[in-house]
């Protein structure tokens, strides 16, 4: 619907994909066999569709030997890797459930995640950066862990080798009785409700939304999309991994984690045509471009989301890297992600200044505080409902009522405006949200850390602009009575207990907060006094 209002439902073409993620993936590789699937650049290997079809069912059947039955979680915690899509691939064919770790991880919520998903099976890497995985996992209860997989190393004593799966299993696997609806990933998400929740997304959840940003982002067969963003995001594994199985393109992974020059290296070097990125890396890219010489010229598109896009940035890209085609999308991990995304051919400023239109088979509204839709060019909250929408929070039924309401309208606590034609501009988050370098942040979460250090009193946390990440965590803290914390203190709190990007990159003690009458922090003169904004 279009009009006056900000209502917008999006096309009823193509038709949705009936199909279940490992059927799409058998169709692969009938359509497109002996095409190239998956590069993975640092590992130095590359599989066609068939190859990785046949690999699939290998390691699906090795799955089904050990035991795993339909509906059983199967977590990764692992950088990007060959091995983590066979996983993506393989659970899906299984009838499994695929849990996502972000790597950054540390023990608080490593066992978080492990005792809310109730994983049978961690596929893990053996570490990453300066984290031993293996040292980790033991310093956790994990009741309903059975099998402790290693990826990347000698397995320690009671684990197996990721090869030991695939020697499990019959060659020969069918796919029995998995439908599109039934659910085929956890991912976790920070909200501002304290600790990262289970969203539960189907096959036809994020088969469908891969191929839609596809359709939209110009992928087609043969292209090759450069994926440095990680694979546990939805950014990664569907609008990157599920847009290539619905298209035929190649999935291109310069390296486990990123980086400028592995990323600007693999475009060159396998000829890509798309880039993915939050815009924390294309930055990076362009810095390194200005001293530089790299062949980007068979690139013509991607895609740019995770944060709000700077519009100097969008141009650079451009520009500089030869993305005349590049896109933005927005959405969020309970949306499968992407709602709305800008097309090739949108009007230059709309594709600068916008997150685009709604997508196909997905209704937006954006509400007043009442609930009732606003007028074009009105602020008000942005929800989304149709095919994208979770099927709720894992195993907690009160936060999904919370989120979704009684119309099946997704509220995304995301403020924004739509315009005459349609096009959505997102001017702020009503939650109480962190964005650093496309990380979603709860600052609840870290204050509950904090809390736990006995030199603290009380303690808010807030996000302040960064040229380099978009935002950064601060945090302001009352010493507890008689108590001189110090900032290495408060560091030392944090470090390997939460991931590194929640740990607060600046720490003000103060002797109060600034508070509301009733008792509320009012973060906003934070933000200003941390800013040098007296507006």
């Amino acid at each position: 619907m279009s009009g006056h209002s900000s209502h917008e439902i999006g096309a009823a073409t193509p038709p949705l994909l009936d199909i279940t993620i490992g059927e799409a993936l058998r169709r692969a590789a009938e359509e497109w066999g002996d095409s190239c699937a998956l590069v993975s650049c640092a590992e130095g290997l590359r599989l066609s569709w068939r190859e990785l079809d046949a690999q699939v069912d290998r390691l699906a059947a090795g799955l089904v030997a050990r035991g795993l039955t339909p509906g059983d979680r199967v977590a990764v915690w692992a950088p990007n890797s060959a091995a983590w899509t066979l996983l993506q691939f393989a659970t899906a064919r299984a009838g499994l459930i695929f849990v996502t770790f972000n790597t950054a991880y540390r023990r608080n919520e490593l066992a978080h995640v492990l005792a809310l998903s109730g994983a049978r099976m961690l596929v893990s890497a053996a570490g990453f950066k300066a984290i031993g995985y293996a040292g980790e996992l033991s310093s956790v209860e994990a009741h309903a862990l059975e099998f402790r997989v290693m990826l990347d190393a000698t397995p320690p004593p009671g684990w197996l080798a990721f090869a030991d799966l695939f020697a499990a299993g019959d060659p020969a696997f069918d796919e029995v009785g998995t439908r599109p609806d039934d659910p085929v990933n956890i991912q976790f998400t920070s909200g501002t409700t304290g600790r990262p929740k289970g969203v539960t997304l189907s096959h036809r959840n994020i088969l469908n939304n891969g191929h839609a940003v596809g359709r939209n982002a110009g992928i087609m067969a043969g292209d090759r999309v450069c994926i440095p963003v990680p694979l546990f995001h939805c950014f990664g594994m569907v609008m990157g991994n599920l847009a290539c199985l619905t298209h035929g393109a190649a999935m291109v992974y310069p390296a486990s984690a990123f980086s400028a020059e592995t990323t600007l290296g693999a475009i060159a070097a396998e000829a890509c045509t798309h880039c993915y990125g939050v815009p924390t890396m294309f930055i990076a890219m362009l810095d390194m471009l200005e001293h530089t010489v790299c062949d980007l010229s068979s690139l013509r598109g991607g895609i740019m989301a995770g944060s709000t896009c700077p519009v100097e940035v969008m141009r650079r890209v451009q520009d500089r890297m030869n993305m005349c085609d590049v896109t933005i999308a927005y959405g969020m991990t309970e949306t499968s992600p992407v709602s709305t995304q800008t097309l090739p051919d949108d009007p230059f400023e709309a594709r600068i200044a916008s997150v685009g239109r709604v997508l196909p088979y997905i209704e937006i509204k954006i509400v007043d505080q009442a609930g009732e839709i606003v007028p074009r060019g009105v602020q008000g909250e942005l929800c989304t409902r149709g095919y994208s929408v979770m099927a709720g929070y894992w195993n907690d039924p009160e936060a999904t009522r919370g989120a979704i309401d009684l119309d099946g309208f997704m509220h995304s606590g995301d403020l924004a405006t739509m315009d005459p034609h349609g096009y959505v501009a997102i001017t702020g988050r009503s939650k109480d949200m962190i964005i650093r370098g496309g990380e979603n942040i709860s600052p609840r979460e870290i204050e509950e850390h904090l809390y736990t250090h006995p030199a603290v009193q009380d303690v808010a946390v807030i996000g302040v602009p960064d040229t380099k990440f978009g935002e950064i965590v601060v945090a302001w803290i009352i010493p507890a009575a008689n108590q001189t914390p110090t900032e290495a203190d408060i560091l030392a709190h944090c470090h390997g207990a939460i991931a590194h990007y929640k740990t607060p990159a600046r720490i003000r003690f103060v002797a109060e907060l600034p508070m509301t009458p009733s008792g509320k922090v009012q973060k906003f003169i934070m933000r200003s006094i941390e800013t040098g904004d007296d507006t």
